[in-house]
């Protein structure tokens, strides 16, 4: 298993784990103890790590989500709470929900080992979201908190990453959108409005986009051996499987 193959194989487990928290109905308590919406919570949680910047950067970062859907979501500086402290209030959110669903899994210390080795690893080049929250420190070193941290922050490396090769395909983030299987309930969920362009055309432009995104994540899994990737892509999959009533459908 090549380092781009086990990008492959792991990428879309790691952008569902990765999340996971952030649909939690405690996480979505949290978000109203702060007085947020559970929108405002998502996007300010996730963008707030980058500190208190405009909302022109946050649309920039967040490129697959429509602007319009940004700016509800952005929760500017001069506001409480501040854009860090909720950023600090999902990373507990991550590391709570880890503990909860993540600490039964039968190698979870191994897990996170490997994890941590693939987030150290990662090339942060244009991928300023990446980078923000990898120079934070994570607030709980259990075995399972740090799994979940450590998935957070391959998910963004991997949105980033697809994020350079959607830009680097000639097509733009909503018709890299459109061109997935369930492409006009994606760009709905970015908050993209119709009509949309059609779709067929972009399709070709958008695996190829996806071959470049695994050829960009895969320099991460060069940290691990051959014997490594497979390990870590096989304990990925069973924790998925032993995720299945935690993540929603």
């Amino acid at each position: 298993m090549t380092p781009e193959q086990a990008a492959a194989a792991n990428r879309a487990l790691v952008l569902r784990v990765g999340g996971a928290f952030a649909e939690c109905p405690q996480t979505l308590r949290r978000a109203r103890l702060l007085g947020l919406t559970g929108w405002q919570f998502q996007i300010t949680g996730r963008a707030g790590a980058l500190g208190e910047v405009g909302v022109e950067a946050v649309t920039a970062v967040l490129g697959f989500l429509a602007p319009e859907a940004v700016a509800d979501g952005w929760q500017p500086a001069h506001r409480e709470p501040r854009p860090e402290e909720v950023a600090m209030a999902s990373y507990l959110e991550c590391c709570r929900w880890g503990n909860a669903h993540l600490a039964g899994l039968p190698q979870v210390e191994r897990l996170a080992e490997l994890t941590g080795r693939l987030v150290s690893a990662a090339d942060a080049t244009g991928m300023p979201l990446f980078a923000a929250w990898r120079a934070r420190p994570i607030p709980d070193d259990t075995p399972a908190a740090l799994l979940a941290a450590h998935l957070h922050l391959l998910r963004e490396y991997f949105i980033e990453a697809n994020l350079l090769a959607v830009r680097a395909s000639g097509i733009s983030p909503l018709g890299a959108l459109l061109a997935r299987p369930d492409g006009e309930a994606e760009a709905v969920a970015a908050g993209w409005a119709p009509p949309y362009p059609p779709a067929g055309p972009l399709v070709r432009q958008r695996l190829w986009a996806e071959a470049v995104t695994d050829r960009l994540a895969g320099s991460a899994f060069g940290v691990l051996d051959v014997a490594e990737r497979r390990e870590v892509t096989d304990l990925l999959a069973e924790a998925h499987e032993g995720l299945r009533t935690a993540l929603r459908p």
